[in-house]
């Protein structure tokens, strides 16, 4: 009998989920390091870098239905998703290397070339490998335990992206270490009390964007064929008469019009990464030029072990009380933080730092509670279908998620850049409009959108007790065919 059949092992499941980790590490400097690279460290214009990251990222429109298409029909010896580590792997590592360690004198077209071959090489191993594991088993709590998996290294993989910049910043000639933090904070808080820590705040600006995203490359390049290499050799492709047939892009489409509450939370969810990325595009610069803050990458990391730290008690949260309004919460609290920064200045490090800290404690609820109000969407559709459709909607998620974060990230970039801002010489060298939008931009852009999705989230329909009785709808309905068969 075929392994999905059975439990699936421990070894399947984590061997298919490392390939996670690699594809997570990328996020992060695509968000935060790479705008701030091409356009302070090489003097391309703010709003034509956003312009580009947002153009390069609009191409998945295109390409992930056809590479999900191209997937699902493909028959070759070695099955349906293992060519795409092959042809994908070769692509991303040429697209990383050439990205993140760019030549002194790049121009325009360099950045939109190698930005596209990036993306591409990286929905070729993604998206192949979302699909695969959707198909491991078709019962649905095997199908949960491979998505914890692949979370669990997703988590991981943040984690290391936010430890390289820390590194690069303690061991690099004119680096801050992490025990300067801690002597910053401390001071900072005596200083509060004293009324003269301003005299102090005297800080290095250079940002290390060229040896973090070298960093990050070798990073990503060293464990990018590794883990292609596990899923490749250690996890085997169920046979097509085991696999459900998945519907095509237009199938899913229509499905997803016919779910009420799925077109509900892709909306919520378009809105609140729109919100995101609009504020991530610009973080850097506020951290840096707004409050002064030369330890960046070790702030993120911070931000990281609070986010997951926190995941179990969103969750338990989510249990509690609904997702919705979980998720109503974490939103509700991200803006109020947002606020507050409006309310910062040069050298208001530890402030900052306690709200930094904050906002990345609701980075589990940012993160994960949509993807658990998807899964309740889920059992809608599978309560009325009588269907296993889960990869379906996840991908329309992911796909959504793909083009707030082009939109949110291209038009932040633009609004700040055009308004006057320059990345290079920070607020010395810009002009007062410049400075003003950037504060606007990273602290009232992301309540803006927020505040829409709030008011989605608060009468929103699949509320606990009715999921419990599809829950019961669906387990009843399990138990027939079990004694049928």
């Amino acid at each position: 009998m075929s392994e999905s059949t059975f439990e699936l092992t421990k070894k399947t499941i984590y061997a298919h989920g490392s390939l996670g980790m690699p594809l997570a590490v990328i996020g992060y400097p695509l968000a935060i390091w790479i705008p701030a690279h091409y356009s302070g460290g090489l003097g391309i214009s703010l709003a034509v870098v956003g312009t580009i990251l947002m153009l390069a990222r609009l191409t998945d429109v295109v390409t992930d239905p056809l590479i999900g298409e191209i997937s699902d029909r493909w028959r070759t010896r070695i099955g349906r998703r293992r060519p795409w580590l092959l042809i994908g792997l070769p692509v991303m590592m040429l697209g990383t290397y050439m990205l993140f360690i760019p030549p002194e004198d790049v121009g325009i077209l360099y950045f939109l070339i190698w930005l596209t071959v990036f993306f591409l090489g990286s929905t070729m191993i993604a998206l192949p490998h979302r699909a695969w594991g959707a198909e491991l088993s078709p019962e649905y709590h095997q199908r949960s335990r491979v998505t914890a998996a692949r979370e669990f290294y997703i988590l991981a993989g943040l984690l290391v992206a936010a430890f390289v910049p820390m590194i690069i910043e303690i061991t690099a000639d004119g680096g801050v270490g992490v025990g300067q933090v801690v002597s910053t904070l401390w001071s900072d808080a005596i200083g509060a009390f004293s009324g003269d820590f301003r005299d102090k705040k005297i800080v290095d600006r250079a940002t290390l964007t060229g040896p973090v995203l070298a960093g990050l490359a070798f990073v990503v390049m060293s464990l990018l064929p590794i883990c292609a290499a596990i899923v490749f050799f250690f996890v085997r492709e169920p046979d097509l008469d085991e696999v459900e047939k998945r519907p095509t892009f237009m199938d899913g489409l229509r499905l997803v019009i016919k779910n009420g509450p799925m077109k509900r939370v892709l909306f919520i969810a378009l809105l609140v990464a729109f919100g995101e990325s609009f504020r991530n595009a610009v973080s850097l610069f506020f951290i840096r030029d707004i409050v002064g803050v030369p330890t960046i990458g070790a702030a993120y990391f911070f931000y990281f072990v609070a986010g997951l730290a926190a995941i179990p008690f969103w969750l338990w949260l989510g249990r509690t009380i609904g997702k919705h309004k979980a998720f109503m919460c974490t939103l509700i609290t991200v803006a109020a933080v947002s606020g507050a920064n409006l309310l910062l200045d040069y050298g208001d490090y530890l402030p900052f730092f306690l709200l930094f800290v904050v906002k990345g404690f609701c980075f589990g609820g940012l993160q994960f509670l949509p993807v658990a109000m998807i899964a309740d969407v889920v059992d809608v559709d599978a309560a009325r279908s009588g269907a296993a459709r889960a990869g379906t909607y996840f991908a329309f998620l992911g796909f959504t998620e793909k083009i707030a974060i082009a939109l949110g990230t291209g038009f932040s970039l633009n609004i700040v850049g055009l308004m006057g801002f320059d990345p290079s010489g920070g607020v010395s060298e810009s002009t007062a409009g410049g400075v003003l939008a950037l504060r606007w931009v990273y602290c009232l852009g992301p309540i803006f959108f927020y505040g829409i999705a709030m008011k989605l989230i608060w009468d929103y329909p699949l509320t606990p007790s009715r999921h419990a009785r599809l829950r019961e709808r669906l387990e009843k309905r399990a138990i027939r065919l079990k004694n049928a068969g």
